[in-house]
């Protein structure tokens, strides 16, 4: 099979498809032919040697980390999928390539509604703002939430998944195109970082009390704020750090408001954990992706040879939901 694997750490330039042999599947795996894969910063982390897979270390590093597809082959052991059943997956890696075996607890049905490359743009994304919602913030129903950088990827899924679980929903983004899109996500309230203080509009959208939760993307500068922004007893979920990992804190902050600061990542964590998560997002909102209250979002499809240059688009901050790559 063709594969885009790592022999060297670097820029987008280091992304080559390859000759290598289709993997082995497991008793209790699935092996999935890939359609479609989907870009996400811990993509341009890996690729630039900062975000290594986790143990134990595969025979070729690819990177990749969601994908969906069609069950060409299965363990023994597998009862869960048959032969030709359309799945995503979160996968630990693998997802540049045209085959990938994972465990059947990592992959779920794709809803009829959906094609395979709507669905590339789920696993990911959604994932990581279902457990930042609900396992880190542990929201309720009209309880109100900031979240930032709110027209990327697991931003905009944080503001569906938030409003379809009748939260109250405050947003930030960077330009007016951004704003205009969160706005008809249905955001209560978008704000433009770069012609509003958020803290002040979060204040008066909130009259003096504050956010229960912050999905925050963006760390070290955004902290002190972020803190700020909260009500007491509420939540800082940190998710990505793009402006820096290191921060000054205020202890006497988090202790007189009763403060919470909390970090979430799919990819480190143990395989149970994830196949947990993974089982009770699938049962908890494939209807919604099915009716169309959820819909993913995608700012480009791409053929997976320009993988590169998703990359280096990726990063400029400009794109508005996910970037697909098509495989098939």
């Amino acid at each position: 099979m063709k594969a885009i694997v790592l022999q060297e750490y670097g820029g987008p330039e280091v992304l080559r498809l390859q000759d290598i042999e289709r993997p082995e599947v497991g008793s209790e795996e699935i092996l999935i032919e890939i359609a479609a894969t989907a870009v996400n910063r811990a993509d341009l982390l890996e690729r630039q040697g900062l975000y290594p897979p986790p143990p134990p270390a595969p025979r070729y590093q690819i990177p990749g980390l969601e994908c969906a597809g069609t069950v060409v082959a299965k363990g023994e052991r597998v009862i869960g999928f048959n032969i030709g059943d359309r799945v995503m997956a979160l996968l630990p890696g693998g997802g540049y390539a045209q085959y990938v075996a994972v465990a059947e607890d990592m992959a779920w049905l794709v809803p009829e509604a959906l094609d395979l490359t709507d669905a590339a743009a789920i696993p990911e994304v959604y994932l990581t703002a279902f457990d930042a919602l609900w396992n880190k913030a542990e929201l309720m129903p009209e309880d109100r939430v900031l979240i930032h950088a709110a027209a990327g990827g697991v931003g905009s899924a944080a503001v569906q998944l938030a409003l379809a679980a009748g939260l109250q929903v405050a947003a930030t983004v960077g330009n007016e195109e951004k704003r205009q899109f969160v706005g008809k996500l249905g955001a209560h309230l978008v704000i433009n970082y770069r012609d509003q203080d958020f803290v002040e509009a979060i204040d008066q959208w909130t009259q003096g009390q504050g956010v229960q939760a912050v999905i925050d993307f963006v760390g070290q500068s955004y902290l002190s704020r972020n803190l700020q922004s909260l009500a007491a007893g509420g939540t800082l979920v940190i998710v990505g750090t793009l402006s820096g990992p290191e921060a000054t804190i205020n202890l006497g902050q988090i202790l007189n408001r009763r403060l919470t600061i909390r970090g979430t990542a799919l990819r480190s964590r143990p395989s149970y954990d994830k196949m947990r998560l993974v089982q009770t997002f699938a049962r908890r909102t494939m209807v919604d992706f099915n009716t169309g209250r959820l819909k993913p979002i995608i700012d480009r499809i791409m053929p997976w040879e320009q993988a590169g240059e998703a990359h280096r688009i990726l990063a400029t901050n400009q794109t508005t939901g996910k970037l697909v790559l098509k495989v098939r």
